[in-house]
Parts: structure tokens; C-alpha cells; sequence
């Protein structure tokens, strides 16, 4: 009688944790009563719900290193594939779904302790934790001091913090991988490494380089970054009729140069045009979100100095606590930092595709207005481009200081959006080639050869397709720009 690979994974875990009633709650079937809860807890691209998508044989959900260590054994002696997640928001689903036969999901979620050492200016974190949890932790025990992350909340911090973890701090710090010190991880063998252990070469990959096709990691532990007691924030939102256009053609060549204290991002949606007399028309708002390091006297003395054609004011500002700057950045309106502490996203599952790209050289006025009429065309879904501008450290830290590359050179990064509610399979398509359009429409104005893209903004499309003519660069290599292959795995 021959044995499936699922089934003789379930009895390797069971003896490896000892059979007893904690560890079968460790491990989830089909056929357990929470198994489909548990499944959909951080999926919030709702195309991977769909009865098409193949479901994990197991759902392993470890309280420590050694469980993790014993999944990670009996998946490799007994063929059974694991997929790790750590919180949701996996653009293509690699973290919970797989191809080519049975597999099981590595859900990290009860791994999210945050251990601040204020004294120290370290923490140890979970890879299980979200990022709003870290943020509201480190607040606690020091409110003059901070971590340079994402601005979503509910993310999970294994996968951003190892594919770099970009956000308002960035131009002050870097990113999130820049000040990761150390880690605890469990490697293919089932080995459990700390940085000492695992080596210099492989710290390096896990900082910026994606660490799951390298192992498990279950704790980072960070550096922390002075913040003052007050920052400010502010949001500005111009329409095409009001000058939107000017603006952002402005904006791409000052804010990767404003002092590294002040980040201006530039976040452009296709909205309907309330003024327009054909129904279902559309124009563009872009809206100028930003933080300063700083009191709004000095903020708006260095806008009014850098970028006047903003036209920011005091009316436009908030001086805020660094912690009630995260829950605001995080969709939050009232920054009740206490919300960073919530794991269920605050948006609606939607269905979504998203790609991104590296902008060196500025875009004229022509190609903005070229670009506009592109987005403008989606008739029936949200589209939308969000740019965030390096310059500051990004440009200051060595491409090969870590796996992330992209540094010097790179004007901003760019992602783009669309959304849908999912329907029939062909409104998908529909969605999905559009966006497909989209991107290859930008190709003449981003970085090339290669053409560089974030990680943690997941494109499966990466390395399957040929642009002109030529067979594209994969995604680890367009990711890793020329840091990849570091080595071989």
C-alpha cells in the first residue's frame, strides 16, 4: 500500500512533537473545524479563494522553533512542499498557495512576540507579528524612538522585513532590512541559525533578497532610530483642472532632494470627474501625503524654500507623536494608535494585480498627461500609482551593503493598482491584461537592463514573458538587480 506524501508528513510532524492533544492543535486538516478560518485569515487577494486554487493538505501553525524546525524535517523527507506565511498580503499568493502536488502552509502568526529592550535601542521580533504591533510595542517602552518600515499596519513582518520594508522613514534610515542585526532561522536541513551560525553570506541574502526560498526565519532583531517627540503630517490632493500635472512633473525632481527628514509621496488615482458631462468619465487626483521629522514651523519654512508650488500650509498640517504618525499613515483618520494592535485589515478583501517599477531619469509633462489617458481608460475598477522618492540614505548606503539593491540612481519607485470585485473568469482577464498593457505602455520610461522591481510587490508575471523580443530578466534577478546570484542555494 503505498503512502501519500501528505499523509506520512502528518505522521513524521506528530512523532517529531510528540503526540499529544498540543500538538494537534499545532496542525490543521480539511477536515478540522477551523481549517477554512484559519486559511483565509490573511488573504486579502481575494483570486486565491476561488474553488479553482488548489487548498493545503495542512495548515501548521508552530508555537516555537522546534515546531517549525520538525515542518521544515518532515516536509523534506516526506515530498511535501511548505509554504510560509507570516501575516497576509502576499500579492500572488506564494506564501499559502502551491502547484504541482500536495503541500502545506507555515503559518507564523503565533510567532509575533516583540521583545524591546529600550535601554539597548534593539528589539527582537517576531516573524509572525504585524508591523503595527511592532510599532505600537516599541512606542510603549520609548516614545523618542521609532523603526523604518511599511505603512501597512496589518502586513506580517517576515516577508517585508526580508525583502527590504520600504516607508516614511526610509530617506532618514532606509529601510527595514538596512537595520536588521540579527536573526533566528531555521534553515532546509532543519537546523536552527542565528547570525553567527548561519554566517555572514547568508545574513546578507536574507536582508532584502526574500528569505523564504532560503529558509524560515522566526525572529529579526532590529535596531531602533531616534524620532522626535513630534512629527508632522500632512496630505495635499490636487486634480488634473487644479494642476496636478505641473505638480508632479515638479515633484519628481525635488523630493528625492529635500533634506532627509521630510518624505513627500505622490499617490495618483483614477477618480470619476464630477464635473464632466458624460457619465462614467474620469480624471486623475493626485494626492501629496507627508511626514516631516519635525516641528510644522521648520516644515513649512523648508517647503515654502524647496517646493512653494505645493502650496502647503499650516492648515494642511498636524503635529503629531511618531506612533500616531503610523496609525495616520495606516488609513487610520482619528490616530488611535491602539488600531495598529488590529490584524484584520481595515480595507475589503478585494481582487487585485499590482506591479512596480524604478524610476531614474525625470518624465516629462508629455508622457504624465500620455500616462493619465492610460489610466483613465479602466472604465469600471479603483486604478491606482503610488510613488514613493528615494535620494537621502537610500542613496547613501552601498548597493551591496545588503540583498536590496536599489539605491543611488533610482529617482522613486512606482507601483500600480487595479482592483475588482471577482466575478467571472474572463472579467479577470480582463483586468489582468489591462494591467499587463499598462506596464509594458511604461517600459520606455523606467530603469532597464534590468528593469528593476520590488520585491515585496510580487509580480509572477516577472520572468514569464518577453519584452522586445528579448526573454526578460527572472524575478529574483529583476528584484535583486545586480546583487543577484549572490550564491549559489
Amino acid at each position: 500500500m503505498v503512502t501519500l506524501p501528505s499523509e506520512s508528513f502528518l505522521h513524521c510532524f506528530l512523532n517529531r512533537t510528540g503526540s499529544s492533544e498540543t500538538s494537534t492543535r499545532l496542525i490543521y486538516t480539511p477536515n478540522t473545524t477551523s481549517y477554512d478560518t484559519i486559511l483565509r485569515s490573511s488573504i486579502q487577494n481575494t483570486r486565491f479563494l476561488s474553488a479553482a486554487v488548489t487548498k493545503p493538505a495542512f495548515i501548521v501553525r508552530p508555537a516555537g522553533p522546534a515546531d517549525v524546525q520538525a515542518a521544515v524535517a518532515c516536509g523534506r523527507g516526506h515530498g511535501l512542499r511548505i509554504r510560509v506565511r507570516s501575516g497576509g498580503h502576499d500579492y500572488e499568493g506564494l506564501s499559502y498557495v502551491s502547484a504541482g502536488g500536495p503541500y502545506a502552509i507555515l503559518d507564523l502568526s503565533n510567532l509575533r512576540s516583540v521583545a524591546v529592550d529600550a535601554d539597548g535601542g534593539t528589539a527582537w521580533v517576531g516573524a509572525g507579528a504585524a508591523v503595527g504591533e511592532v510599532y505600537y510595542s516599541i512606542a510603549a517602552k520609548n516614545r523618542t524612538a521609532g523603526f523604518p518600515a511599511g505603512t501597512r499596519a496589518t502586513v506580517g513582518v517576515g516577508w517585508q522585513f526580508s525583502g527590504g520594508g520600504i516607508g516614511m522613514m526610509m530617506r532618514k534610515h532606509g529601510t527595514a532590512a538596512d537595520n536588521i542585526v540579527d536573526a533566528l532561522m531555521v534553515d532546509a536541513k532543519g537546523e536552527l541559525l542565528n547570525r553567527a551560525s548561519m554566517g555572514e553570506h547568508l545574513f546578507w541574502a536574507i536582508r532584502g533578497g526574500g528569505a523564504a526560498s532560503l529558509g524560515v526565519v522566526l525572529y529579526y532583531k532590529i535596531r531602533l532610530v531616534h524620532v522626535p517627540p513630534k512629527v508632522t503630517v500632512f496630505s495635499i490632493s490636487r486634480t488634473l483642472k487644479q494642476g496636478a500635472t505641473k505638480l508632479v512633473e515638479r515633484w519628481q525632481h525635488v523630493a528625492p532632494k529635500l533634506v532627509d527628514d521630510l518624505l513627500i509621496g505622490a499617490i495618483a488615482v483614477a477618480d470619476d470627474d464630477d464635473d464632466a458631462t458624460a457619465p462614467g468619465k474620469r480624471t486623475i487626483r493626485v494626492t501629496f501625503p507627508g511626514m516631516f521629522l519635525g516641528r510644522q514651523r521648520e516644515l513649512l519654512s523648508v517647503m515654502n524654500e524647496s517646493f512653494s508650488e505645493l502650496g502647503a500650509e499650516a492648515k494642511h498640517c498636524s503635529e503629531v507623536s511618531w506612533i500616531e504618525s503610523a496609525a495616520y499613515f495606516a488609513g487610520y483618520s482619528d490616530m488611535n494608535s491602539t488600531m495598529l494592535l488590529e490584524r484584520r485589515p481595515q480595507y475589503k478583501s478585494s481582487s487585485f494585480k499590482a506591479k512596480s517599477d524604478f524610476v531614474r531619469k525625470p518624465i516629462t509633462e508629455k508622457v504624465w498627461k500620455g500616462i493619465w489617458r492610460f489610466m483613465a481608460e479602466a472604465k469600471d475598477e479603483p486604478v491606482v500609482m503610488i510613488m514613493e522618492p528615494w535620494g537621502g540614505r537610500m542613496d547613501g548606503i552601498a548597493q551591496t551593503a545588503i540583498a536590496f539593491p536599489h539605491r543611488k540612481g533610482s529617482l522613486f519607485n512606482r507601483q500600480y493598482y487595479v482592483g475588482w470585485i471577482e466575478g467571472e473568469e474572463a472579467a479577470s482577464e480582463r483586468h489582468l491584461e489591462w494591467m499587463r498593457r499598462f506596464h509594458e505602455y511604461m517600459s520606455p520610461h523606467v530603469s532597464r537592463n534590468p528593469r528593476a522591481a520590488y520585491l515585496n510587490y510580487r509580480d509572477i508575471d516577472l520572468g514569464s514573458s518577453s519584452e522586445e523580443g528579448r526573454t526578460s530578466y527572472s524575478q529574483a534577478a529583476t528584484a535583486w538587480g545586480r546583487n543577484f546570484p549572490p550564491f549559489a542555494v
